[in-house]
């Protein structure tokens, strides 16, 4: 005997129609001015909602962040292993996979730089920092996975180098030193970078 899905009540659907303002309203206001200007009150008001209510779907700022940002983030490593797929060379496959993801995090670069400090810094018990850094892990596996097509790299040795080519990636993208370079200029960094690792 088969059950018949029960259909979303309606305790469930305002519950994701608040959430659903939430997000829309974090993602317009810090945008905008960038989370660093953004109040949780501000947040509130464009949502409708009251500061109590919006804390039960976020806790902190940092969390509103990645709420916003976690999909987007995530649909830039999609749009990298994509583009990796067409390239068949493994240095130039990893820059095809980081480089959607650099785009990603320069669109608003202090916000970029705050949601890379709350994803290394935050609770990785919090749901929307285990997402992030969910994220990471699934970046490195498609960048070993492109390091694995030069037969000279080992499974073992495309896992640490996928590591390290991910933290090469992220210091990259917010060390202060490097908030006016470009999106090419970063990624031309990072071939640098990489480029020593890889065996010759």
């Amino acid at each position: 005997m088969s059950v018949a899905p029960r259909s979303v009540g309606r305790r469930e659907r305002n519950k994701q129609d608040k959430l659903d303002r939430i997000v829309a309203a974090a993602t317009e206001l810090f945008a905008e001015h960038g989370v660093d200007d953004v109040t949780t009150q501000q947040i509130a008001d464009k949502a409708d909602i009251g500061t109590g209510t919006l804390f039960l779907y976020a806790k902190t700022k940092g969390e509103l962040l990645l709420l916003v940002q976690n999909a987007k983030y995530a649909e830039a490593l999609e749009q990298g292993r994509a583009d990796a797929e067409t390239i068949p060379g493994a240095l130039d496959a990893v820059l095809a996979i980081v480089r959607p993801i650099i785009e990603c995090n320069r669109i608003q670069i202090d916000n970029g730089r705050t949601y890379l400090r709350e994803m290394v810094f935050g609770d990785p018990e919090e749901p929307r920092h285990s997402a992030a850094l969910a994220i990471v892990a699934q970046t490195e596996e498609a960048i070993a996975a492109a390091l694995r097509r030069d037969e000279r790299v080992t499974a073992g040795d495309a896992q640490t180098l996928a590591h390290i080519v991910s933290a090469v990636m992220f210091l990259s993208m917010a060390t202060s030193l490097n908030i006016a370079l470009s999106v090419e200029e970063i990624v031309q960094d990072i071939r640098r970078q990489v480029e020593v690792l890889l065996p010759r």
